[in-house]
């Protein structure tokens, strides 16, 4: 069952129980994908590292050519 089909479902439920409708799959995933994001940058000042976004980084050194000497 997808999450759709889920969902779907749910909402029927909660239609007949009277109760409230549930959240759409996916509304939450940039609040959690942020919200991990602080906690490795407070990670990273409590360890004594530089609170830098670590992927960031690891994109940069996938995404740039190497320069040819």
């Amino acid at each position: 069952m997808t999450a759709i089909e889920q969902y779907m479902i749910d909402t029927y439920r909660a239609s007949q129980q009277g109760v409230p409708m549930p959240p759409p799959p996916g509304r939450d995933d940039v609040a959690v994908v942020r919200s991990l994001r602080t906690y490795a940058q407070a990670r990273a000042v409590m360890e004594g590292r530089p609170a830098r976004h670590p992927w960031r980084a690891a994109l940069r050194r996938i995404l740039v050519r190497p320069r040819a000497c």
